[in-house]
């Protein structure tokens, strides 16, 4: 099999979610955020890391639940901090509770953040036909208008580098490489 060269394949959690999850539309309310959130998590850290503390933040963020985020306490947020399971970063954490408050707002008046996200790209993934992954750009335009737009909506830690990783990650822009069994077009 052949997988996008940013791959570790001597890592477990790297192959599963490259092969399994990496760049798959995705159109679930819950796993969009969460993953939104695991993105915002990255910034100074590889994504390696944030893998292998993904389960440990599903724990402390209630499965990513949103409404439950939304309304997590100060002391809740702060009780993180002493976690070592988890990328401890106050701002970090507590723009996870303020995103999913953002993201209820845009659920109220879109009806989804499916529906909100997707529209930037009219509801098709863009696919880059990249043939090696350094190819790939680490934000465009696009990914710029989007944090812009966040940002306005009351957004945290979202930036044009994050927001494109997101649509990466989410299936909004392929960039798995032309000769990766994992490709969606493959499929």
């Amino acid at each position: 099999m052949k997988r996008c060269g940013w791959v570790k394949t001597n890592d477990v959690l790297d192959r599963t979610y490259h092969d399994t999850e990496w760049g798959q539309p995705l159109h679930d309310e819950q796993a969009l955020f969460e993953l939104f959130c695991l993105e915002s998590y990255q910034s100074g850290v590889s994504w390696t890391t944030v893998l292998h503390k993904r389960q440990a933040f599903n724990q402390v963020f209630k499965k990513y639940d949103i409404a439950k985020v939304a309304a997590m306490t100060d002391e809740e947020l702060e009780a993180m901090l002493s976690n070592s399971a988890i990328i401890r970063h106050r701002g970090k954490l507590f723009a996870t509770r303020n995103n999913a408050q953002q993201f209820l707002q845009i659920q109220k008046e879109f009806g989804s953040f499916d529906a909100y996200i997707w529209s930037f790209v009219n509801h098709q993934p863009l696919d880059h036909k990249v043939s090696h992954y350094q190819d790939a750009p680490s934000q465009t335009s696009l990914s710029e208008q989007i944090a812009k737009e966040l940002k306005k909506r009351g957004f945290k830690y979202v930036g044009p580098t994050m927001i494109y990783s997101f649509m990466q990650a989410a299936g909004l822009v392929n960039d798995h490489e032309v000769d990766c069994s994992f490709n969606p077009n493959h499929f």
